[in-house]
């Protein structure tokens, strides 16, 4: 056993019966290779636990904690990247989920993947996050982070908003339009992709932005560079919405300013030696596949 990881931490999704005994399985398996076990509280609170494990909030498991396993799909990924970015600690993701870009350890490898890991060999990989400000009336009211994507959108009702996009302080256009999507590499292959946005490796740590049905057919995908500052301001006076992976929220209007530019903090994250990003494209999105037989 590799002496780099001592104490893991568990996190699990929510609500799930065959994620529960997963985690309970892996925490056993852990224990038997002499490491100590910590479950995150939310996740002791949903899949339950035996006693023996500490369960700690993610400041907690960010401050002591050596190694995250991170149990479900990408969005239990996403979540955790969030609350754990800042403390720089290495997330391994089990998958359990749909898709799985992010948790590519299988289910049925999972101890045994997990073993090598804890042995020391894995390969190591960073990825780039987003930090977010929402400015109203020189006020910063919100701030955030994202993994994959900052999403302005239109509100509740089914017209499109108007924005001013400005990149670096210079302007670019007024657009009029579902909204835009702004993505690492990482999101690239997530809603960015479902919107015709280009594919980014992760080396590449740049940004794009992806226009949302604009009303307008010469809007394309824009790819910017990595410390490049984006900044959306709202005009027209229907209200918006602010997405941070398509998890937490915050409301946008006419006036309101929209920050985004590459954090500081990233995340690293922990795979097979035998990883490699482009298998992981051929799989997820079915590249190389035979059509279906119609009968």
């Amino acid at each position: 056993m590799d002496d780099e990881f001592k104490i893991v931490a568990l996190v699990g999704k929510f609500r799930s019966a065959d994620v529960a005994e997963s985690v309970m399985r892996m925490a056993a398996f852990l224990a038997g290779r002499g490491l100590e076990v910590w479950l995150e509280a939310g996740t002791a609170h949903a899949v339950g636990h035996t006693g023996t494990e500490r369960v700690l909030s993610f400041e907690e498991i960010g401050e002591g904690a050596d190694l995250v396993i991170v149990m479900g799909g990408d969005g239990t990924m996403l979540t955790a990247a969030r609350a754990l970015g800042v403390h720089q600690l290495p997330l391994v993701g089990v998958n359990q989920g749909r898709l799985g870009f992010l948790t590519d350890v299988s289910h049925e490898e999972m101890f045994e993947r997990v073993g090598e890991i804890i042995d020391g060999r894995y390969l190591r990989e960073r990825r780039s996050l987003l930090e977010i400000e929402l400015w109203r009336a020189g006020e910063c009211i919100h701030s955030g982070m994202a993994l994959n994507d900052v999403v302005l959108s239109r509100g509740e009702i089914g017209r499109m908003i108007e924005f001013e996009l400005r990149v670096d302080g210079e302007y670019i256009y007024t657009q009029r339009s579902d909204g835009m999507i702004i993505a690492t590499p990482t999101g690239s292959t997530a809603y960015a992709l479902s919107a015709n946005g280009p594919i980014l490796h992760p080396r590449l740590a740049g940004i794009v932005l992806v226009p949302l049905c604009p009303h307008a057919l010469t809007y394309r995908p824009l790819a910017l560079a990595q410390d490049s500052v984006v900044e959306l301001k709202i005009l027209g006076e229907r209200d918006a919405m602010v997405h941070c992976d398509g998890q937490t929220i915050f409301e946008a209007t006419l006036g309101d300013s929209i920050r985004v530019l590459r954090s500081q903090q990233g995340v690293t994250l922990l795979h097979p030696e035998d990883y490699s990003y482009f298998n992981v494209l051929r799989e997820k999105l079915h590249w190389s596949a035979l059509p279906p037989q119609l009968n």
